[in-house]
């Protein structure tokens, strides 16, 4: 009596599955990793557009600040 195939080897299928799962797996994380690496690169970006911006109108706050100080102050005499 020969028997059943599943009863002699009920998970060799199920483990070259599991293998397969794995890679695929393993593939869809380095994606993930792919893509979470180019946004942290986007947003570093983006953030040093913004601290620009921020720097810039600060600069024009204390140019304009600087100009009505000198223009209240006595011409040399």
């Amino acid at each position: 009596m020969e028997g059943s195939r599943f009863v002699k080897e009920p998970f060799g299928w199920h483990d070259q599955r599991f293998e397969t799962q794995e890679r695929i797996m393993a593939l869809q994380f380095g994606q993930v990793e792919k893509r979470l690496e180019r946004i942290e690169s986007l947003i570093e970006g983006l953030e040093r557009r913004l601290w620009m911006t921020v720097y810039g109108v600060v600069a024009v706050i204390l140019t304009q600040a600087v100009q009505s100080i000198l223009q209240f102050t006595p011409k040399g005499g």
